[in-house]
């Protein structure tokens, strides 16, 4: 498994059977967990697997183990703090340091221990566990650091060595300098800044987005903005439901339905990247009984007129801020929504009146992330939670506008 790059290696018994894959795979497109994924050859003649005590994770780094770890949380639904690391990592070793940061990987930390033997066992026990139950993977890499320097003894660093070092003062980052952990990236200089990701073009900012790599079958490079929608359900669809499905993938310009075509539409996303997400993501989703086609437009843009819906200036655009973090979260449709801005003493009975309209709820999750209520609610199929969201999303609750996306997650 390549993790940072969300590729994986395998090796067939001959050649034969790999080219019966490849071909294969030639005329049906396959896909893991809703997502679309590609085959091709690999340059390596043959993988060599190792002892996981050895850690030879080949692919993920080239770094040699030492008593340093990059220790990067999937899933983040819970916040993750210097305590709570300390609580899940020490039962291992004695750990000497930990920093935290906020990087486009996402939520990352380095844990510095006494011996290297001790880095070793922490990483063969915790690797891919969950923190919490369903959520806060751990993804644990070896860093190239040879010692963590830490300022201050807060909650984002520590040093169980020094208790009598400072708090931080406000305003200051204890973590500059540690770029993205440098473990597989390079070191920033001191008081480097992280990269601000545009709502436009930035290929460089925009895969740093994803992790350091776009989703496999992203060129990243196309510059048509608009989208063509075919196969609607006329009945169902209108420009707001439209808004709400698109905006997952990027900030929403202008929507036309085609009057001559009842069951076509246009959708103008804010840059060429967007729309590819959108193309990416939702060709082949079922919505209101219909399998959606998504292509790219003839069109570069849809002209302003009395029957086109605009949406440029929408405070329901989703990339105007955090378009990194809504970045990492694109995906194709789920059977899992996630509910965000819910009332404070909202309860599931009250989200489940609310939603279950569209669909056979399985499971629902009520937790609260950051001082405000969450949801995760399952539904028997993707199309029920894709009705659910392009109906719902920004409709109210006790006066609270919530928002809808797709969760990931494949059970509560």
């Amino acid at each position: 498994m390549l993790r940072a790059k969300n590729q994986a290696l395998l090796q067939m018994q001959d050649v034969a059977s790999a080219v019966s894959a490849l071909q294969y795979y030639a005329n049906v497109q396959p896909s893991v967990r809703g997502r679309n994924v590609y085959v091709q050859f690999s340059s390596h003649q043959e993988l060599t697997t190792m002892d996981q005590n050895s850690q030879g994770r080949k692919g993920d780094q080239d770094a040699q183990p030492n008593r340093i770890l990059l220790v990067t949380i999937h899933h983040l639904l819970y916040p993750i703090t210097v305590e709570v690391l300390h609580q899940v990592f020490s039962p291992h070793g004695f750990v000497e340091k930990i920093v935290t940061f906020q990087k486009s990987a996402g939520f990352q930390a380095l844990i510095q221990y006494q011996s290297r033997q001790s880095a070793v066992s922490a990483i063969n026990a915790l690797q891919g566990r969950n923190i919490y139950d369903g959520c806060c993977q751990l993804d644990i890499q070896f860093s190239n650091l040879t010692e963590l320097q830490v300022n201050y003894n807060n909650e984002r660093s520590r040093d169980f060595t020094n208790p009598s070092l400072p708090s931080e003062q406000k305003g200051r980052s204890s973590q500059s300098g540690y770029g993205d952990g440098g473990g597989m990236y390079a070191l920033q200089p001191p008081g480097a800044r992280p990269v601000a990701f545009p709502q436009m073009g930035n290929a460089t900012a925009i895969a740093a987005a994803f992790g350091g790599g776009l989703p496999p079958g992203i060129s990243g490079t196309n510059d048509r903005c608009t989208v063509l929608v075919s196969n609607l359900n006329p009945d169902e669809i209108d420009e707001d439901k439209l808004f709400n499905l698109f905006s997952l993938y990027g900030n929403i310009v202008r929507i036309k339905l085609l009057r001559s075509k009842p069951d076509h539409a246009l959708v103008q996303m804010g840059d060429g990247f967007q729309a590819e997400l959108a193309v990416h993501f939702l060709k082949g989703a079922m919505l209101f009984g219909k399998r959606l086609e998504v292509n790219f437009s003839k069109y570069p843009n849809i002209t302003p007129a009395p029957d086109t819906h605009d949406y440029s200036n929408s405070n329901l655009n989703r990339f105007n801020r955090n378009a990194a973090k809504n970045y990492r979260y694109c995906c194709s449709p789920t059977k899992m929504i996630h509910v965000s801005t819910l009332p404070q003493d909202i309860t599931e009975e009250e989200i489940v009146t609310h939603l279950e309209k569209h669909g056979s709820i399985v499971n629902t999750k009520l937790f609260e992330a950051n001082g405000k209520k969450q949801a995760l609610v399952l539904f028997e199929t993707e199309e029920q939670a894709t009705e659910a969201l392009v109906c719902k999303h920004a409709s109210l609750i006790d006066g609270s506008t919530i928002r809808i996306s797709f969760s990931q997650l494949q059970a509560i």
